[in-house]
């Protein structure tokens, strides 16, 4: 058991850094190189990406290996990213000792509960990646099922922060991640828009949960039936709502709408 774990653990921390270094000679190998690179930097390139450095591993580890082989493909991830930020530190050394994020936060909770809380975040990259598999799979048959609109996703699911001046190795590696995690999240919230207002459109009876929702849910003070109200107020809200709506069956304040307005003005 233990040379499983150990194999493993070489293997997945050569492979991650394997990864890495391609990613950081693209850009240096042309025109191509850098073209491919920034396809890379958003959906669907960047899905790919983060499956390889994330799920991937682990997927074909437990497969292989069963539990042992979990447990060494994230030992071996963890000592990648530990090992990658100090080296991109190191090849950076003005940006190292200047202003940081991690310098503030760590003089202002401890290092300990700094670091310990960035790791128990990293926990859920795999709810993420199934919410994000959700977009890419289940979402284009809503579009043809129902008629919802269609999403350039890579608008929402991208990561630029690394082109941010100075932001290296422990800062970099957790803004990127924060990055690929809140386009996926809000490209979430607006495909749940859509969900919400075309089969519920309705206003909770609970009022704080219509204050905490209606900034995610804008249509729940724009359009939702009150929650006192009866049927035939939320069926002739739909009927008002979407069937005299030319375009696709999207919620009551999606742009697309004010734009038809104005071509039917």
């Amino acid at each position: 058991m233990l040379y499983t774990l150990l194999l493993v653990t070489a293997v997945t921390f050569g492979a991650m850094l394997l990864g890495a270094g391609l990613l950081h000679l693209l850009p240096r190998l042309g025109s191509g190189g850098r073209a491919l690179a920034e396809r890379l930097v958003r959906a669907p390139g960047l899905d790919l990406v983060v499956t390889y450095f994330t799920v991937a591993p682990m997927i074909v580890g437990i497969i292989v290996y069963g539990w042992w082989g979990l447990l060494g493909v994230m030992l071996g991830q963890v000592l990648s990213v530990l090992v990658w930020c100090r080296l991109h530190e190191m090849v950076h050394p003005e940006a190292r000792r200047g202003p940081r994020i991690v310098k503030v936060l760590n003089r202002i909770i401890g290092r300990v509960r700094n670091h310990a809380g960035l790791w128990v975040t990293a926990v859920v990259v795999p709810a993420f990646w199934i919410v994000r598999l959700a977009e890419i799979l289940i979402w284009p048959c809503l579009v043809v099922v129902v008629g919802f609109p269609r999403y350039p996703q890579g608008e929402w699911v991208n990561c630029s922060r690394h082109k941010f001046q100075n932001l290296v190795g422990h800062d970099l590696i957790w803004c990127l991640y924060c990055d690929w995690m809140t386009g996926i999240w809000a490209l979430g919230t607006e495909m749940l828009r859509n969900v919400e207002s075309w089969w519920c459109p309705i206003q909770f009876p609970e009022e704080k949960k219509c204050e905490n929702c209606r900034r995610e849910f804008p249509d729940l003070e724009g359009g939702w039936v009150a929650a006192d109200a009866g049927m035939s107020d939320v069926a002739q809200t739909l009927e008002e709502k979407y069937l005299e709506h030319a375009g696709p069956n999207s919620w009551y304040g999606h742009p697309d709408r004010i734009t038809t307005e104005h071509q039917q003005d």
